[in-house]
C-alpha cells in the first residue's frame, strides 16, 4: 500500500483541515513551458503515484500533461501535453483541456476534465499506464464544467456530477448527477445540490461544484465541493464538504454550513486570479483514518492540506445546513 503524503496537526492549530507546511507542492514554473499548474488530479500509482496536471503555457492556452511522483509531494510532470488517441469515438476535436480529475474503474483510469468544443463540455478518457491515453465522446452539450465520476458504478451504471454552466465565467451554478451503461452516453440528470442563500451560508451562494473523486465512507459518498461568493472584489472560492446517501448519491444527507477552507494565504489569496482555493484531487487511507487534499491555489500553484476522516465526517454532521 502507498504511505500517503502526511504532516500532523501544527500544534496549536484547531482547524479540522491544516495546511502542509511546505506549500505550495507545484510551483508555476515546474516545467520549462508553464505560466501556472494548477486544478490537478492525483492517484495511487504503481509503488508511487501518478497525476494529470492543468498546466497553461505562456500564451495562456490551457493543456493537460502527465506526472508522476514516489511520494505525492515532489514531481517530475511531463514537458509536452498528452496526446491522445481515438477511444470509444474518432471525433476527438478540442481546442483547450483544463481541470482534470482521475479515477481507477475496474481496469482502467478514467480521465474527466473540461473540454473546449464549441464552448466548455467535458471531455472523457482513459488510460492503463499514464503514457498512451484515448478519448471518447464529450459526456455532455455545451456549457458544462466540472465532471467528476464516482469511482464505482451505481446500479451498474457509471456516474458522473457536473455543473451546467454558460459560456462566460457562470455568475450561477448547481451541481448534478449523471448516468451512462458504457461511458458514452449520458442521461439520468437529477439536482444533487443548489448553491445557498446568501444569509444561511454566503461563501456558497453564487456557484458551487464538485471536487475530487467522491470518496465512499460507512456514512455516505464524502464530496469535497467549492463554493464561490460574488463579492465587491470579484468571485471568492472556497472548500466545503458533503454526504451523499451510498445507493442514491442524489440524496444529500449532510452538508457544511461553514467553509472547511477558504483563501488566506499569500499563495491563495494573491495569482493569477485572486482569492482561489479549489479542490481537484484527494488520496486517503481509511486504516490510518487519513485524507491529503490538493488544490489550486490562486489559479497559480498547487498547494495540499491535511485531515482525519473521521474528524471530517464529524465536523460535516455537527456543523450542517
Amino acid at each position: 500500500m502507498n504511505t500517503i503524503p502526511w504532516q500532523d496537526r501544527p500544534e496549536g492549530n484547531r482547524d479540522v483541515m491544516w495546511r502542509y507546511s511546505a506549500n505550495p507542492v507545484i510551483d508555476r514554473y515546474a516545467i520549462p513551458s508553464s505560466n501556472s499548474i494548477f486544478n490537478s488530479a492525483v492517484v495511487p500509482f504503481e509503488d508511487g503515484y501518478a497525476g494529470v496536471f492543468r498546466c497553461d503555457n505562456r500564451a495562456v492556452q490551457m493543456n493537460i500533461f502527465a506526472g508522476f511522483s514516489k511520494d505525492g509531494i515532489h514531481w517530475d510532470i511531463a514537458h509536452d501535453p498528452i496526446i491522445f488517441g481515438a477511444g470509444n469515438t474518432d471525433m476527438i476535436d478540442s481546442d483547450y483541456k483544463y481541470d482534470p480529475r482521475v479515477t481507477f474503474i475496474e481496469d482502467r483510469y478514467w480521465i474527466t476534465w473540461c473540454n473546449g468544443y464549441h464552448g466548455p463540455t467535458i471531455g472523457i478518457g482513459y488510460t492503463f499506464d499514464f503514457k498512451t491515453f484515448y478519448q471518447c465522446e464529450n459526456a455532455f452539450l455545451p456549457f458544462n464544467r466540472n465532471g467528476v465520476l464516482f469511482p464505482e458504478k451505481i446500479d451498474g451504471r457509471y456516474a458522473m456530477l457536473s455543473r451546467p454552466s454558460d459560456n462566460g465565467h457562470t455568475p450561477f451554478g448547481d451541481i448534478y448527477i449523471s448516468y451512462s451503461p458504457d461511458m458514452k452516453y449520458w442521461g439520468e440528470h437529477r439536482c444533487v445540490m443548489k448553491v445557498t442563500p446568501f444569509e444561511d451560508s454566503a461563501w456558497q451562494c453564487t456557484k458551487i461544484g464538485a471536487g475530487p473523486v467522491p470518496i465512499l465512507t460507512d456514512e455516505g459518498w464524502l464530496l469535497f465541493y467549492h463554493g464561490v461568493i460574488n463579492t465587491c472584489n470579484g468571485f471568492r472560492y472556497s472548500v466545503g464538504a458533503a454526504l451523499l446517501d451510498k445507493d442514491r448519491p442524489d440524496q444529500v444527507k449532510y452538508r457544511t454550513r461553514p467553509y472547511m477552507l477558504a483563501p488566506a494565504e499569500s499563495y491563495e489569496m494573491t495569482g493569477d486570479v485572486p482569492n482561489v482555493v479549489f479542490p481537484c484531487a484527494a488520496l486517503h487511507s481509511h486504516e490510518e483514518d487519513k485524507l491529503a487534499l490538493y488544490y489550486g491555489a490562486a489559479d497559480t500553484v498547487t498547494g495540499m492540506a491535511f485531515g482525519r476522516i473521521s474528524e471530517i465526517i464529524r465536523f460535516i454532521k455537527e456543523n450542517s445546513l
